[in-house]
């Protein structure tokens, strides 16, 4: 019988959470004051980049491209600068969440018995689902003009300076069964969708595990296993789409044949790291009594082994310029590379996520130590979050971006937001299982 254990969430730690979240908000404030007094300035020579760039292209695909890269008319660059922000640290977080629930589905569909002890952790993350699809969705509407050019109406009529051919003809894809620039409902019932899917299979999923704990046998755990294995087909298929629309949209005239897959690798290696981070956190506060270094260590080898699939997965996008005769491709890779805020920003998160995850953790002894997990988790985290952020703020502010007080004093209230659901949720349920059926293989997981 496995003894009752259950997280306490304390006040002293509530009381850091909200000592955080005002710390984030009076960075946001003096962010915004000092966009709002100068302190930010325009990169004129990316646009000489952009410029040389096209004049190479054909000429049709140059003017689509000078499009794409023009100021987006709408809001002034500090509440541009919050949308941007809000929405890669929404799609971060997002990732973060579902990938909890991917974890726990990967689990049962594997049949895994080396994770018991843990799936505890990973299902308290789901429980952001509902919070991130609730802000995602009241955020779209607030923002869509500025983060999502293709939004605009004016780009769908012909008689307009402003008419684009190549949105246009992705028209159907966002307005279907409406005109083209009018409501884009096609889109938003996607958004719906999805996040309903996800949050109504993490309640399934949920209610067999806590009912594990009471009844005992194996009939809970069959049945969540079936909903696991239903639950990684739609994933597959909902995470890859909601790349498209979430973040690849933003750049509407570029696309990736590898983006979708891009995107899961990103989420998967930063719900990995986090998923880590809380256990190796719980279990040096005394919890997760059963888990030993040989659970550490597999998961110290995920976050070492998928650190280098997200580098295949972001070095394969990189050669679809070459070897899959995709020269649109440039243009993203280039205004990253070459253009300030981002150069700098697009090398560390690859040194971040790739070169410091695998030196630290090559070794056997690295991954069974909680102090190195504890070092190389956030490495990772923080990395993916500089990924992130290239991937949606150069589409929205071109070249008005940069990471300042705003931007940290954003990622913090999140932070402290997303720790306080999930800790709390975490607090509401035994932390380890009390009748999983192979726990008593998972006690005797040696490697």
């Amino acid at each position: 019988m496995i003894a009752d254990e259950k997280y306490e969430f304390k006040a002293q730690t509530k009381t850091k959470l909200f000592i955080l979240a005002a710390v984030g908000l009076l960075l946001m404030v003096a962010g915004i004051f000092m966009v709002n007094s100068g302190g930010h300035e325009e990169h004129h020579a990316s646009t000489e980049i952009s410029k040389s760039l096209t004049a190479s292209l054909a000429p049709q695909e140059a003017g689509h491209q000078e499009v794409a890269a023009a100021e987006h008319h709408g809001s002034p660059v500090w509440l541009k600068k919050i949308y941007a922000s809000l929405w890669q640290n929404s799609i971060f977080y997002t990732g973060i969440g579902i990938i909890g629930l991917f974890f726990v589905a990967i689990q049962y569909a594997a049949q895994a018995g080396w994770s018991a002890p843990i799936k505890r952790v990973p299902l308290a993350m789901g429980s952001w689902i509902p919070v991130a699809g609730i802000f995602m969705v009241v955020l779209w509407f607030v923002a869509k003009g500025d983060i999502f050019h293709w939004t605009h109406h004016d780009l769908f009529d012909k008689s307009s300076k402003s008419y684009d051919a190549v949105i246009e003809g992705k028209g159907g894809f966002f307005y279907w069964p409406l005109a083209a620039g009018s409501f884009p409902l096609f889109f938003f019932i996607r958004m719906v969708a999805f996040f309903g899917l996800w949050y109504l299979f993490y309640v399934w999923i949920k209610r067999e595990m806590l009912a594990e704990d009471i009844n005992g046998g194996t009939a809970h755990w069959l049945t969540a296993r079936k909903y696991s294995a239903i639950f990684l087909v739609i994933f597959a298929v909902s995470s890859s789409i909601a790349a498209w629309d979430w973040v690849m949209s933003i750049d509407t005239h570029w696309f990736s044949t590898m983006f979708g897959w891009y995107i899961f690798a990103s989420w998967w290696l930063s719900g990995l790291a986090a998923i880590t981070i809380f256990v190796v956190h719980l279990k040096s506060a005394g919890y997760l009594k059963l888990v030993n270094a040989n659970h550490l260590h597999d998961l110290g080898k995920f976050v070492f082994a998928f650190s280098i699939f997200w580098t295949y997965i972001w070095f394969g996008q990189f050669l679809l310029i070459w070897y899959a005769n995709i020269p649109e491709e440039t243009i993203y890779f280039i205004s990253q590379m070459r253009n300030a805020p981002y150069s700098w920003i697009f090398y560390v998160s690859l040194f971040m996520n790739f070169v410091l995850p695998f030196l630290l953790l090559m070794t056997r002894d690295s991954k069974r130590h909680i102090s190195m997990l504890k070092l190389v988790c956030p490495i990772v985290l923080i990395g993916q979050w500089f990924n992130f952020y290239n991937m949606v703020t150069p589409g929205v502010m071109q070249h008005n971006g940069g990471i300042g007080f705003l931007e940290i004093g954003v990622s913090l209230v999140f932070l402290a937001v997303f720790l306080f659901v999930v800790l709390n949720a975490l607090s509401k349920i035994q932390l380890v299982a009390k009748h999983h059926p192979f726990m008593e293989e998972s006690l005797n997981h040696h490697i």
